[in-house]
């Protein structure tokens, strides 16, 4: 079933052409990529969907009594309002019925006969109603989603307003997803998460009953998550069957075709074009009416002959040179008992390793666990509580944070790559032309640029003064694939040394011959990439759940005999004790039949009923659980 249908869509900003022609449905309960280059108009075309932009040419429609919900990266909510109220707003149909029957159970206490047994069928429809919503299931729900996305119980009542813009898009993350939308449309979800944060997002939404449509830059995520990818290009939007990987091949695949579409097309131009021109040769040479006509018949082919145009390989990318660094020593960085905690918080302790030349170290961890602090407290910005550290012999550092900010973001690129290095503008140019910052784009002022382009021209002026330690927060955050793939490239070409922080885990499987984890004031360390990491971490998780099985199996045996419980025993008297609540529940419902005219009687007999019918369904649980363990 259709939710949603997109026919050539067309977008201007102002006189600038966003897109054209983009065309595509979404289907029920699939999960969709979006993918793009940096200004491709993803964001713009999410906003669309939810009708926060106008679109200048093209049809959307949706299907009837569809609900769509967006990851707002804006969101202004009344000074004061608390987390918890902020998540509550997903449940307002839920506090709706709620309200209904409050408003029911007041009337009733006025109310005899007839009017009475009206108002009786109403709050029984109503409780159904608010059984359906989840009502009941609403703090299980809440628990479950800020476990996995990270949200403690201690932000509850927290003002929303006080919150990191991390922790408060997380939170927005959080509120979105306990909504349930028919259509959930997502960009970038997974910033500002953690690894098992990642990983618990993309088990949710791989079982999300509805739609999804992600903007994501992340390639293991679209891996694990989407079951089709639409590229988003100036002139139409690309459809791809498939998750990431698929999509690589597949285009690959598909440029092959249309190259050989271009060539062939190209030799029958040639062809003609050469046959035309010899027909004319020779009508000139014989004086031949029918080879001019010939000529002419070839010519009127010519023109009716669709040109095929010529498939682009690749955009222009930029192009980072980390070639040409000073050698340092073998011993780059020395961290020994390095120990940091803040009040009521001990980030880690007793952290100690050496970083060797030419090393390419990440540094993992949950949100909170201290990465960017030991990165800071390695440059020096902040103090450690214990420790040392100590720099090998000539080490030149240079840092690209998380957020890129210029001291004068007025200069234009050119301006400030010119005084920032004393050099020419000729040499200015030279360089930043590598940025694909060509003509007039110079002259761009550096507060105008987007993170990405701002992250490109930092990285760019420190591979020019030939640093050879490179420390990187986040590298990738704003990055778009293309990009990010040269920066793992160029990351791999440098000749100095990398200590980096990132969660983006293709680029860590690509770039890290080391990892150090930070997890509980301690830390763990792996002299592998990636997929190995994880791999490792599993079997350890495995080996530390065994044991704690172990350990809570011998404790249960010193306290009692290691005689199997009689199941047969325990099954018979629940069953006695079922027969027993049922046989009080027709008592119950006799009793209600006796009181139709006495509203508070009837009000307390039917909370009564409730309870009852709740303990008998826990108690058939418990009878069916021991049913099948007996079976196995």
């Amino acid at each position: 079933m259709i939710q949603c249908s997109v026919s050539k869509l067309k977008k201007y900003y102002g006189a600038q052409l966003v897109f054209e022609n983009i065309s595509f449905d979404l289907q029920s309960g699939e999960r969709v990529g979006l993918i793009g280059q940096n200004g491709s108009g993803k964001t713009t075309l999410m906003k669309i969907l939810m009708g926060e932009e106008n679109h200048q040419e093209g049809t959307l429609t949706y299907g009837k009594g569809v609900t769509l919900g967006y990851l707002h990266q804006i969101f202004k909510s009344k000074e004061g309002t608390t987390v918890r109220e902020v998540l509550e707003q997903a449940f307002e149909d839920v506090w709706k019925v709620k309200r209904q029957l409050g408003d029911v159970e007041v009337e009733m206490k006025e109310l005899s006969g007839g009017q009475l047994e009206k108002a009786m069928a109403r709050y029984s429809s109503l409780v159904e109603k608010y059984e359906l919503l989840g009502g009941y299931d609403v703090e299980v729900r809440m628990d479950k989603v800020c476990q996995g996305l990270r949200i403690p119980q201690g932000f509850m009542d927290k003002p929303f307003g006080q919150l990191s813009g991390g922790e408060g898009t997380r939170v927005l993350l959080a509120r979105l997803l306990l909504q349930e939308p028919d259509v959930l449309l997502l960009d970038e979800p997974t910033n500002h998460l953690d690894m098992d944060s990642i990983e618990w997002l993309e088990e949710f939404l791989v079982e999300y009953r509805g739609t999804v449509l992600m903007v994501s830059h992340d390639r293991v995520f679209l891996d694990r998550v989407v079951d089709r990818i639409i590229e988003l290009e100036p002139t139409r939007a690309s459809i791809y069957n498939g998750n990431y990987s698929y999509y690589v091949e597949e285009k690959e695949r598909r440029f092959q075709i249309e190259y050989r579409e271009y060539v062939n097309n190209q030799r029958k131009i040639d062809m003609m074009e050469r046959q035309i021109e010899r027909y004319r040769i020779w009508g000139a040479m014989r004086d031949s009416e029918k080879m001019y006509k010939r000529a002419k018949e070839l010519e009127k082919r010519l023109d009716k002959l669709e040109i095929v145009d010529k498939p682009q390989e690749e955009k222009r990318k930029i192009r980072l040179d980390g070639s040409g660094t000073q050698r340092t020593g073998r011993i780059v960085l020395d961290v020994e008992d390095l120990s940091k905690s803040f009040p009521g918080k001990r980030l880690f302790s007793g952290l100690t390793f050496t970083l060797f030349y030419q090393d390419r170290l990440c540094i993992m961890g949950a949100n909170g666990s201290g990465k960017s602090t030991l990165l800071n407290i390695i440059l020096g910005e902040s103090e450690q509580d214990l420790g040392s550290i100590k720099y090998g012999s000539k080490v030149k550092i240079g840092y690209l944070p998380q957020n890129i900010s210029f001291q004068n973001e007025d200069l234009t690129i050119l301006e400030y790559f010119t005084r920032t290095h004393g050099i020419t503008q000729q040499e200015s140019r030279n360089e930043l032309a590598r940025l694909l910052f060509f003509g007039d784009d110079v002259f761009r002022r550096i507060k105008v640029l987007s993170g990405g382009e701002k992250s490109r021209l930092k990285l760019c002026s420190l591979l020019y003064t030939r640093i050879n330690l490179l420390i990187l927060d986040e590298p990738t955050n704003h990055l778009d694939i293309d990009t990010r793939e040269v920066l793992e490239n160029t990351l791999l070409d440098f000749e100095g040394t990398i200590l980096f922080v990132s969660h983006d885990r293709y680029f860590v499987e690509k770039v890290s011959t080391r990892i150090i984890e930070l997890e509980e004031g301690g830390y763990g360390e792996y002299p592998f990439g990636y997929n190995d990491y994880v791999e490792k971490r599993e079997k350890r998780r495995i080996v530390e759940s065994q044991k704690t099985a172990s350990r809570s199996k011998s404790t249960e045996s010193n306290k009692r005999p290691t005689r199997r419980p009689d199941h047969t025993q325990k099954i018979e008297r629940l069953e006695l004790k079922i027969k027993d609540k049922e046989n009080e529940l027709e008592n119950l419902i006799s009793m209600m039949e006796d009181n139709n005219d006495n509203p508070d009687q009837l009000i307390e007999l039917y909370s009564q009923k409730e309870k009852l019918e709740e303990e008998i369904i826990r108690i058939m649980g418990e009878w069916e659980g021991l049913q099948e363990n007996q079976r196995r």
